[in-house]
């Protein structure tokens, strides 16, 4: 079972949301960056990882901010962040094997 990066309250606070209206659909874009990171790296991050959990805030914000485009690929204004941030943690936790 994949272990929880973010908690409702920090993606919130990421995105200035107040209140509980949207709750469900931030949890389910917590779910989907994270499932999406263990995907393209298959390593298990937990809350302590910092680089992990900015690449999920990250994440969560482009699809927040543009719902119309779950699901896809990041926005073109966010690429080369969670590009980077991925590379990043590809290296340092999946060794030469995502090279």
């Amino acid at each position: 079972m994949q272990m929880a990066i973010l908690t409702i309250d920090e993606a919130k606070t990421w995105l200035r949301v107040d209140g509980n209206e949207e709750d469900g659909l931030i949890q389910m874009l917590i779910g989907a960056a994270e499932t999406y990171l263990h995907n393209a790296t298959e390593v298990e991050f937990d809350e302590t990882n910092q680089l992990a959990k900015l690449f999920c805030l990250v994440l969560c914000a482009d699809w927040y901010e543009n719902r119309d485009l779950i699901g896809q690929q990041p926005s073109d204004k966010v690429r080369f962040t969670i590009q980077s941030i991925m590379t990043q943690l590809q290296y340092a936790y999946g060794g030469d094997e995502y090279v």
